[in-house]
């Protein structure tokens, strides 16, 4: 039995290890007394109760949800979540840009909150755990700290974030970062985004009022699933966040000369197309080979003029690099930009690169990342430092504060599709972590 099993099984009592299915329907395994061999821990069966629940709202045929962000199904579920934390003594409001946040006091009044949470917004057809399984660790952690009656020293600020899916909306707010054109941007729900905020309770003709400021939090911890097959494939608990990478973007232009293709020799070609290809396999080659993390990838293609007997003179594509940090993306895309200049001197074809998007990396805080490894050591479950992909709320909220992410295992690192999984075991397993994390940093700081 390896380590991984082995954490399933006792996490769970003696019962055994609940396999997690899609959720609608599921059932969630009896709390047993071996479960409370912390002095605080998880209720798994209210967890998974409430991931099912949750997993209600915008249910689809498919087997996972249509809860886009602004939708009916939206506002529904986060009246429902705010329901929930007000049972365990929070007092709940909308912010201005429609975020749920919910707040209890400490009993210390001169320290920072420590904020945490995720989103319950999806993508159209997604699945039941991408942002859910945060959110609903969350609302367990309030449960868990209300049964026993335990007071943090830091107040505590459990925030569900606006439009997640739709471009991080609700955190980029707290940071400044929501530009006002934004707000005329039509969503997934058919309405635009300033609309959205509205139907939240929100008001966009004070999206400025909505920034906090720069050290207002002590910290931010957010709980997530892990969106890749990293966790899942290496039979690991716990996936200790390094980092949420940076993005960089740019539109490819490969300009050679149209020429019909069966009159012009092969060897008097400045075929615009095998320019792209020696590109696409330079920027392949360039992230492989490349000691790091970074991801490199082209990911649209366009040929002109698209004729099966036309020699095409001029390629479309888009580059895009990711990396943990930004140097390390201007280091990757000088050395592809290095070999384009090679191909431009061997077929002739010339290449312009214009960037176009940027998402600025955020290394998560040291401290923070100690204290989670520790944190599942302390419970049995294995752990291992990763970058996150993917882009999250906490991206946004590390220009306020310290932040840290625990990751769990997503079953074949499906993400955004109603096949995503992740086993009730690992939710749990997670938030026990995500509150020991948050105790820690509570009675100990980040001094």
């Amino acid at each position: 039995m390896n380590r991984r099993r082995f954490t399933r099984l006792t996490s769970m009592g003696a019962t055994g290890a609940w396999l997690g299915t899609n959720l609608p329907g599921a059932a969630a395994p009896p709390t047993t007394s071996s479960d409370r061999s912390q002095a605080l821990v998880a209720d798994a069966s209210r967890l998974g109760d409430r991931l099912q629940t949750l997993a209600t709202f915008g249910a689809n045929q498919a087997g996972g949800i249509d809860r886009v962000a602004f939708s009916d199904a939206n506002i529904e579920a986060l009246d429902w979540c705010g329901g929930h934390l007000r049972e365990a003594g929070f007092s709940v409001e909308r912010d201005l840009v429609g975020n749920l946040v919910a707040r209890k006091a400490g009993t210390d009044p001169a320290l920072d909150p420590i904020m945490f949470g995720s989103h319950v917004d999806s993508v159209p057809g997604g699945g039941n755990y991408d942002g859910q399984v945060g959110s609903m660790g969350a609302m367990e952690i309030a449960a868990v700290l209300a049964d026993a009656n335990h007071s943090t020293r830091h107040p505590l600020e459990i925030v569900y974030f606006t439009n997640e899916e739709g471009g991080k909306t609700g955190s980029r707010a707290l940071v400044g970062e929501v530009e006002p054109f934004e707000l005329e941007i039509e969503t997934a729900s058919g309405f635009t985004i300033g609309e959205g905020l509205q139907r939240l309770g929100g008001d966009p003709d004070r999206l400025a009022d909505a920034r906090r400021e720069a050290g207002s939090l002590a910290a931010f911890l957010e709980l997530h699933v892990e969106q890749g097959a990293v966790l899942d494939q290496d039979g690991m608990d716990i996936g200790v966040v390094e980092g949420i990478v940076g993005i960089m973007r740019w539109n490819v232009v490969v300009d050679g000369m149209t020429n019909h293709a069966g009159t012009t020799p092969m060897d008097r070609r400045q075929d615009a197309m095998v320019g792209a290809a020696r590109f696409i396999t330079a920027v392949h080659r360039v992230a492989r080979d490349t000691p790091g993390r970074q991801v490199a990838t082209v990911g649209r293609l366009e040929a002109e003029p698209g004729a099966p007997n036309v020699i095409p003179g001029r390629v479309r594509m888009t580059l895009e690099i990711r990396d943990l940090s930004m140097e390390g993306i201007e280091r990757t895309f000088d050395a592809i930009r290095a070999r384009a200049e090679d191909i431009e001197e061997s077929t002739g074809v010339s290449f312009s690169l214009d960037r176009f998007y940027i998402s600025r990396a955020a290394p998560t805080d040291l401290r923070i990342r100690d204290m989670i490894e520790q944190s599942a050591d302390a419970r049995g479950l294995s752990s291992m430092r990763m970058p996150s992909g993917a882009g999250h709320d906490a991206q946004s909220i590390a220009l306020l504060c310290p932040v840290g992410m625990i990751f769990v295992p997503s079953v074949r690192g499906i993400s955004h599709a109603p096949d995503e999984r992740t086993e009730l075991a690992d939710v749990v397993n997670g938030t026990n972590v995500l509150l020991d994390t948050l105790l820690a940093i509570d009675t100990g700081g980040l001094r």
